[in-house]
């Protein structure tokens, strides 16, 4: 930059200096590059047993739709706001019949981007509850329906979601990708 050597540094203290870093290392572009690999990545799980005695077996799959992450706070420490749509098509055998069904769901996570010694910036997940999760269950049939209604399916699958989701942000890899270690950086200045 022409002229930036020349000009009167304005001094700060650490604090703001590592505040305005974050700031400006850590935004809402960066992280939803981050995360923008998840679409259309497939989902797939099943059969599962569920219902009374376990003799439903579900069997789902779907992918995951393009994630859309906003800022939730600019101070420390810095939030973000980042929702997944999934659109999911999953059956539900039961003994002589298959009910079919759609859902278009919606997953709400809290991400929160932190400093860590030695000297690394950790984007922290929490981990969902049953309101962050929405799902709009569409049944394919009036007997697929009336099974909707009566079994509490809803709710069911916002608890299978809970489960899943929480058991793939604790994956190692997934712990792997939210550290982000700047010594390499800060070394390969000095080369």
């Amino acid at each position: 930059m022409a002229g930036y050597d020349d000009a009167q540094p304005e001094f700060c203290s650490y604090e703001r200096f590592g505040l305005r870093f974050f700031q400006h290392a850590v935004t809402v572009e960066r992280i939803a590059a981050g995360v923008s690999g998840l679409t259309g990545t497939p989902i797939e799980f099943g059969p599962i047993a569920a219902g009374p005695a376990k003799i439903a077996k579900v069997h789902a799959t779907g992918a995951i739709g393009d994630p859309v992450v906003s800022p939730l706070a600019e101070q420390e420490p810095l939030r973000f706001s980042l929702h997944v749509p999934v659109n999911l098509r999953f059956a539900v055998s039961l003994p002589a019949t298959v009910h079919r069904f759609r859902a278009d769901v919606g997953i709400d996570l809290t991400l929160t981007a932190r400093a860590a010694e030695p000297l690394r910036v950790l984007i922290d997940i929490d981990p969902p509850e049953s309101g962050d999760i929405t799902v709009l269950l569409k049944a394919e049939g009036l007997t697929s329906s009336v099974l909707q209604w009566i079994s509490g399916m809803d709710a069911e699958l916002k608890r299978f979601l809970v489960r899943y989701i929480r058991a793939e942000i604790a994956k190692p890899h997934i712990a792997q990708a939210r550290s982000v270690d700047l010594r390499p950086f800060v070394l390969s200045a000095d080369s």
